[in-house]
C-alpha cells in the first residue's frame, strides 16, 4: 500500500494523516473545511483531480465525528463510487457497532469488490501526534494484512477484534465505558476530598501512589484540581461516546448501570454549557451537587 486518501483533518485526523505521510505513504487529505485540506495538501485540488486520486488510491481512511458523517462521505459525496477496484475503506471514527456493521453491508451492496475495515482508535490527540494509538480492527484477513503497515505507523498496538465489521466498534465501546467511568470516579473522589477539607494536590499524590490509582486519574486528576486550561478531549465527546456505549449495551442486552450514570453526568455538564471544556472538568458537576461550586 502506497497511496492513501485520508478524510477528516481535525484534531485527531490531521496528526494521523501527517504520521502516515512521514511514514512514507502518499497521502491526500480531504476535509469539510476547504482551507484545512489546502493547508494539508499544499495546494487547492479540484473535485475532478480528487476523483482521479481516489481511483488510484489503495485505501480511504476516515476519521470524522460520527456515523452520519461517515455515510455522507461514502454515499452522498461519492466516496464508494470513486474508489478504484479492490480498495480498502478504513473507518477509524468512534461509531456504534450497529452503525459499523450496517455501513459495511451498504458498502458491500454497492461495491462488492471493496474491502471494509472497522478500525476505531484510542489514545486521543496525544497518541495521534506520537503515533502511539491503540487500534481495534475488524474485517477480512487480507484487508487487515494489507493495512497493517499503515496501522503500525499510527499506533503502538493493533488488536484484531474479528472478521466482522462491528466487532472493532464493540471493542472500542468497552474501552470507552471504562474511560468514561474512570473519569467520573476520579472526579467523584477528588470532589469528596475537597468537601472534607483535604488538600486536593495532597490527595491526588497519595492516591496516585496507591492501588486505587488509574491511568485516567493520573492524566485527568491534575487538570481537575487546576483552573481550566488546555483542552485535550471535550465533555461533548464523552456525551457521544457514552451514548454509544449505552446504546451498544441495550442492543446486546447487557447491564451497564455505571456507564449510564457516567453518561448522565457528562450530559448534565454539557447541558449547563460546559460541553467544550476539557472532560476533566466533569468535577464541576460534582462540586455543584455538593454545594461547593
Amino acid at each position: 500500500m502506497e497511496k492513501i486518501a485520508f478524510a477528516g483533518l481535525g484534531a485527531m485526523g490531521w496528526p494521523m494523516a501527517s504520521r502516515l505521510k512521514e511514514g512514507g505513504f502518499q497521502v491526500h487529505g480531504i476535509d469539510a473545511l476547504e482551507q484545512r485540506a489546502i493547508d494539508f495538501n499544499g495546494q487547492a485540488i479540484s473535485t475532478e483531480e480528487e476523483s482521479r486520486y481516489l481511483v488510484r488510491c489503495e485505501a480511504l481512511f476516515l476519521m470524522v465525528v460520527n456515523a452520519d458523517q461517515v455515510r455522507s462521505l461514502l454515499f452522498e459525496m461519492g466516496g464508494v463510487e470513486s474508489l478504484g477496484q479492490d480498495a480498502c475503506i478504513v473507518q477509524m471514527s468512534t461509531i456504534s457497532p450497529e452503525d459499523a456493521a450496517a455501513i459495511s453491508r451498504d458498502v458491500a451492496a454497492m461495491r462488492p469488490d471493496l474491502r471494509y475495515l472497522d478500525a476505531p482508535v484510542s489514545g486521543g490527540v496525544v497518541g495521534a501526534r506520537a503515533g502511539e494509538l491503540t487500534i481495534m480492527a475488524a474485517g477480512a484477513e487480507d484487508a487487515l494484512a494489507e493495512c497493517r503497515p499503515a496501522f503500525e505507523v499510527l499506533g503502538k498496538a493493533v488488536y484484531e477484534a474479528g472478521q466482522q465489521p462491528g466487532q472493532g466498534a464493540a471493542m472500542k465501546a468497552v474501552n470507552q465505558l471504562l474511560c468514561g467511568v474512570h473519569i467520573a470516579a476520579a472526579a467523584e473522589a477528588l470532589a469528596l476530598a475537597e468537601q472534607n477539607g483535604i488538600d486536593a494536590s495532597l490527595m491526588l499524590s497519595m492516591v496516585n501512589g496507591s492501588s486505587a490509582s488509574s491511568w485516567m486519574l493520573k492524566d485527568r486528576g491534575p487538570r481537575m484540581i487546576a483552573e481550566p486550561g488546555d483542552v485535550t478531549s471535550v465533555i461533548d465527546i464523552f456525551c457521544k461516546d457514552m451514548g454509544i456505549v449505552c446504546d451498544a449495551a441495550k442492543a446486546s442486552r447487557a447491564f451497564t448501570p455505571l456507564a449510564e450514570t457516567a453518561r448522565q453526568l457528562f450530559v448534565s455538564s454539557s447541558q449547563r454549557g460546559e460541553g467544550k471544556l476539557d472532560d476533566s472538568q466533569l468535577i464541576r458537576t460534582y462540586r455543584l451537587l455538593n454545594g461547593s461550586a
